[in-house]
């Protein structure tokens, strides 16, 4: 039933492609690590942008929106959440900084899992942290109307000993090296997905611990760049490589692979991201210019100026605008709205 069975890790077979992404990400690894050691001083503003961004991500993922002034008042200034869903945004802000400060040393258990479903809901007057006592099928919604159940989980009765099963599973697959921790990270986080064992908030949490387990194999981008706003910025890939994954889960007859090619993009978007926006602060022959035009070059879904400025600290509102104004005559980005509300939407094939 799981993907984390030594059954069905024994019959898993790899692409050349896809080992070669493997030793890849490896060396974006490395690479990342000697990043930290040389240049921390200039990593402290990539790592507010994450926190924001991965707070505010994760969320919308969930249909879960709040203004993103009154988001970074949360998030950064622990600003006092005024409604239902700036309670859901306060208490995954919470739950993500106890992943980014204490990961390492957190098990992978029903006891973390458990933890942070609590957290998440600490403002709300529902309780979390329990499993889900009714089925949770999951439905797609569309315009019209119409429903369409994509996958039904475990059913809830059983959800206790899938997740005990889960994560044993997953842990005796990590001491017995049966594979790369690239692989069986990923694995978790799918059989997690398909158990679906709380009622609600199980997007969230299986993104909060997919940062958990990373960090146990010293993948620490997330803590600079956010994997949560890679998921929604490919939200059609996340939930459809999600969907064909599960497909036969319960008969253990599932292909892994869609997903696993999905999770290993990602991931390997986030390091070059990571790199790349790291070269962009230390080049000192790069005007301010310059800086914001590649962080805008690489945005692929709309953005605000706070976005902009945030990814680029230091420079003033008024270098943005100009360079804003610029690539938009240039036919590179275009706008929606008006005032406050303005949004830049990059243009595919600009001039």
């Amino acid at each position: 039933m799981h993907s984390l069975t030594p059954e069905f890790i024994e019959n898993l077979r790899f692409r050349a492609s896809q080992l070669a992404q493997l030793r890849a990400l490896g060396e974006h690894q490395g690479k990342h690590k000697l990043y930290v050691a040389q240049s921390p001083e200039i990593l402290c503003g990539l790592r507010k942008v994450a926190v924001v961004e991965s707070t505010e991500s994760s969320n919308r993922l969930e249909g879960v929106i709040v203004d993103h002034r009154r988001l970074k008042s949360i998030v950064l200034k622990n600003a006092t959440p005024q409604n239902r869903s700036e309670q859901e945004v306060a208490g995954y802000k919470d739950a993500l900084s106890l992943i980014h400060e204490n990961a390492e040393e957190m098990p992978f258990n029903d006891g973390t899992l458990l933890q942070l479903h609590s957290m998440m809901y600490r403002y709300m007057s529902q309780d979390g942290g329990k499993w889900k006592s009714t089925n949770n099928d999951i439905v797609e919604r569309h315009s019209d109307g119409t429903t369409r159940i994509r996958f039904r989980p475990v059913a809830a009765h059983l959800t206790p000993i899938a997740m005990s099963d889960l994560t044993i599973n997953y842990r005796n697959a990590c001491d017995q090296l049966q594979l790369d921790p690239l692989v069986l990270v990923p694995l978790a986080v799918l059989d997690f997905l398909c158990v679906h064992p709380f009622p609600d908030g199980n997007g969230r949490v299986a993104r909060l611990a997919t940062l958990q387990l990373l960090y146990h194999f010293g993948h620490a981008v997330g803590r600079y760049i956010s994997l949560e706003r890679i998921f929604e910025e490919s939200k059609e890939s996340y939930y459809a490589t999600l969907e064909l994954s599960s497909q036969g889960w319960h008969e253990g007859q599932h292909d892994v692979m869609p997903w696993l090619d999905y999770f290993w993009g990602t991931l390997r978007r986030a390091y070059k991201e990571f790199e790349a926006r790291v070269d962009t602060i230390e080049r000192t022959h790069g005007t301010k210019a310059d800086q914001v035009r590649a962080e805008i070059s690489k945005r692929t879904v709309s953005f605000t100026i706070t976005h902009i400025e945030e990814a680029c600290p230091g420079i003033s509102r008024d270098t943005v605008r100009l360079v804003l104004r610029a690539m938009r005559e240039e036919g590179l980005i275009a706008t929606e709205g008006r005032g406050r509300g303005t949004q830049w939407v990059p243009q595919v094939g600009g001039a």
